[in-house]
């Protein structure tokens, strides 16, 4: 049979390791849009610019994207945000955030993807969903205290975090996912950054207020209707209520 199975497998990781660079991008371009092109400034781009470095997006792409958000390149079509609201299959509700520079094209395509899941429907459903700011971060020394700066940085409430809840977070590390106010996400990221936490996550989230039971095989529907959101390319975000 030869080797053909190997190449499909580099090309199925190469497409998947584009698709996500792309959504990096894209956050990039958003955060710049949303908060300025000064990293120092701006918490999200902060975060997003070191996720892309990470991954070894080129700097030529990142400053392309910068300027592109903050409206100072070459570039000069505009990414929008917008967000659908429906279910997955067994009621879950769940919330897509989009960004796209066709929205014409996107939405029919996001509507499409909850038509084909089963028993996934659109509907409105934000009023399920706290609207919280979000920060993930790590802290090298493991007795470094959570809670003590939660408070000191003035996030509302804070969890531990592992590696698999948040694959940016080390094996093993004193990992933290704090809750703030929307308005003060930034000031929260600054604060951490300031005394030694590495900021993973920094964005404004839909939190669900509550979480249905699900069996075994009710979870793998829902877990494969998110997935087929997950991979459009314009989806940035997936907020569902399931843990």
């Amino acid at each position: 049979m030869g080797r053909q199975w190997l190449h499909a497998k580099r090309a199925v990781a190469s497409l998947k390791k584009s698709q996500a660079n792309g959504k990096l991008v894209k956050e990039i371009i958003v955060a710049a849009k949303l908060g300025g092109a000064d990293p120092d400034g701006n918490a999200r781009l902060f975060v997003a610019v070191e996720k892309a470095r990470r991954v070894s997006v080129s700097r030529d792409v990142i400053e392309r994207a910068i300027k592109k958000g903050a409206g100072t390149g070459e570039d000069k079509s505009t990414m929008e945000h917008s967000t659908f609201e429906g279910y997955a299959p067994h009621k879950v509700p769940v919330i897509v955030e989009v960004y796209t520079d066709n929205p014409n094209r996107t939405a029919p395509e996001i509507r499409v993807l909850f038509k084909r899941g089963q028993l996934g429907t659109a509907g409105s459903n934000r009023f399920l969903f706290d609207q919280v700011g979000l920060v993930e971060a790590h802290h090298p020394d493991a007795a470094a205290d959570r809670e003590e700066a939660a408070i000191e940085a003035g996030a509302n409430e804070v969890e531990p975090l592992t590696h698999e809840q948040n694959d940016d977070i080390p094996a093993g590390g004193n990992g933290a996912r704090f809750l703030t106010d929307r308005t003060a996400t930034a000031a929260v990221s600054k604060w951490l950054t300031a005394h030694g936490w590495s900021v993973v996550t920094s964005e404004l989230a839909q939190l669900p207020k509550s979480y249905p039971d699900l069996s075994d095989e009710q979870r793998e529907d829902v877990g494969e209707f998110l997935h087929a959101l997950d991979e459009h390319d314009d989806v940035q975000r997936v907020w569902a209520a399931v843990r």
